[in-house]
């Protein structure tokens, strides 16, 4: 039976998912990072929003209070969001599985980390229900079998349908990456259950339960439907995205609300946040400036994220 768009919830995992220490300030979890001017899960929270999405679980832990005051309730944003703490950190599976009690419906999941550029989420819904199928995974098709280990891969039946999922190899012969983006049936809930703790890197990975999906028949499909895609965990990555971003929306530089730049400043392939302040002729390019930063330096600022406290990080 085909799912109506406002009977699906979305999840965004907004918390740091694993133990690993960010590389970026202690006070901005990755999923906060601005991109064009906007968090990360913001630019998630509208494309959920634009399929018609309406009921958003956001899951937190680290830095919650950075998300919850930005956020609130998710009026201001056309959404309802509700906010759910993670546990522990001990993997994806691990994660979603707290989540079973406030799930009843299909539901899409994006890791908060992630900024894509895809088409539309009405379309792989639309395709979920015209196959019943159970999973999807939403993927980039790439010609670069050599993963970089941010990834996970997938071998395909002749039929469509996923019949191996393979978390961060080394090589696939498949043109088809996961990225960290799935649309599920509760079913999945049963799979988390009897998913194992892992021996390489100690998680429930969130692979072996879509594992055991398929190997108890459930219909799993992928849909290439990401063209550009990034996992946030360095500076560069950031940057990347802020440039995608100015790529796809046609912007030579982006600058925010009610920003005050010296007029003799340069700003170059840069995006610049809301009520920002450069107060002296300096450049900047290739880099990024977080709302509400007041930048004072003297020095020229390139491949670099300013934060709001006026901190530099290259």
């Amino acid at each position: 039976m085909a799912d109506d768009i406002k009977d699906i919830c979305g999840v965004i995992l907004a918390s740091e998912i694993t133990n690993t220490s960010s590389v970026f300030k202690d006070n901005y979890p990755r999923s906060m990072l601005e991109i064009g001017g906007k968090p990360v899960i913001l630019h998630q929270i509208e494309f959920m929003r634009e399929a018609g999405i309406k009921n958003i679980l956001i899951v937190v832990k680290h830095n919650k209070d950075k998300i919850v005051s930005f956020f609130d309730n998710g009026d201001s944003f056309g959404v309802n969001i509700t906010y759910i703490e993670q546990e522990q950190a001990l993997g994806i599976a691990h994660v979603v599985g707290q989540l079973e009690k406030y799930i009843q419906t299909p539901f899409v999941l994006f890791l908060g980390n992630v900024f894509f550029v895809s088409s539309p989420l009405n379309e792989i819904i639309k395709s979920a229900n015209y196959k019943n199928a159970s999973a999807v995974l939403i993927t980039q098709k790439t010609d670069v079998l050599n993963f970089d280990g941010l990834y996970y891969g997938m071998v395909l039946h002749e039929s469509g349908m996923v019949k191996r999922v393979v978390e961060k190899p080394q090589y696939m012969h498949s043109p088809y990456k996961g990225c960290g983006l799935y649309y599920f049936r509760p079913v999945i809930f049963d799979a988390i259950r009897r998913t194992p703790r892992t021996a390489m890197r100690d998680k429930y990975e969130i692979t072996d339960s879509i594992q055991i999906l398929i190997d108890d028949g459930y219909p799993v499909y992928q849909h290439d439907s990401i063209s550009w895609y990034r996992n946030i965990v360095t500076p560069k990555d950031l940057i990347l995205c802020n440039n995608k971003y100015l790529e796809v929306n046609k912007h030579a530089l982006l600058i925010g609300d009610k920003a005050d730049i010296n007029p003799k400043a340069k700003i170059i392939n840069s995006a610049i946040g809301n009520n920002v302040k450069i107060t002296n002729p300096i450049t900047i390019k290739d880099s990024v400036i977080f709302s509400d930063a007041n930048v004072s330096c003297r020095n020229n600022i390139e491949s670099s994220i300013v934060y709001s406290d006026g901190s530099i990080q290259s």
